[in-house]
């Protein structure tokens, strides 16, 4: 049995840029990888087929574990059916890419365990049909994004912790898009801008997730008290950076939802991974 991890992100902005012709938003934004992780387990079996155990609310066919994996079977030389059992730490539906990760994380292991020999480009290309945050999470290093998410420049950003808050509440990444209020011609920008300000970047999706969801607006008034809150992604999520002057303890305990502690990654263990 193999066990490994499957590392969440946090958007440290999210701008919209523009719209291409087939309706696809243009953004920038900056993934930063933090240490909550999904665990998940891969056992071969004789039976070939692939079962999931531990998320059984998400039908098989839309589960983005199954889907990597059916995706890769093609490019195996050693094909096993495979039980795949996860460990849930990640919430759903809070903008930290729980289930593009766990896609890379089975594109990852499978390239390996079934022999199929592809490169990190090529696992990150059939990454991308999966959704625009995979590749990140194949690449498994923080990255300024541009495109959809798909171009990725490899960053270095100081070490950092972050209080994360898990609103009650499941955010519709397409009730947000249609808003006609949402920003869609925020004036691109540059890394070497953000270093010298990033408290001046936000993310375009927050003051109608704020509007539309009560809960995220009551934990992002609750983190402002301590710093500059900030929505990741679309989901729920919202985080705030850890000063020295803050009491984590307190912060954490009075929190109006779930909280989190967490902190910020160089690169993702599974870069380092091997069978």
């Amino acid at each position: 049995m193999i066990r490994v991890p499957s590392p969440a992100k946090l958007n440290l902005f999210l701008h919209i840029t523009g719209r291409r012709e087939n309706g696809y938003h243009e953004l920038q934004s900056i993934f930063q990888l933090i240490d909550l992780y999904d665990w998940l387990e891969f056992e071969q079996t004789d039976v070939h087929d692939i079962s999931i155990d531990g998320l059984n609310s998400v039908d098989l066919q839309h589960n983005l574990i199954f889907r990597a994996a059916e995706m890769i079977k093609p490019f195996t030389r050693h094909v096993t059916g495979l039980n795949i059992r996860i460990e849930k730490n990640i919430p759903m539906g809070a903008g930290l890419g729980g289930g593009s990760s766990n896609a890379a994380t089975t594109l990852i292991v499978l390239n390996q365990l079934w022999q199929c020999g592809l490169n990190t480009e090529q696992l990150a290309e059939l990454g991308l049909k999966l959704g625009a945050d995979v590749p990140i999470f194949v690449h498994g290093r923080n990255a300024w994004a541009e495109g959809i998410g798909e171009h990725l420049t490899f960053i270095d950003l100081d070490q950092k912790q972050y209080i994360v808050l898990k609103p009650d509440c499941f955010i519709s990444t397409q009730l947000l898009f249609s808003q006609k209020t949402l920003t869609r011609d925020t004036k691109p920008t540059k890394f070497c801008a953000y270093q010298l300000k990033p408290s001046d970047f936000r993310n375009n999706f927050e003051p109608i997730a704020r509007s539309l969801y009560p809960k995220v607006d009551e934990a992002m008034q609750y983190l402002d008290q301590f710093g500059v809150a900030k929505l990741t992604g679309t989901g729920a999520c919202v985080f705030v950076e850890v000063t020295s002057n803050m009491k984590i303890d307190e912060i954490l305990k009075n929190s109006p939802c779930k909280s989190y502690i967490v902190n910020s990654l160089k690169e993702s263990p599974l870069i380092y991974f091997k069978v």
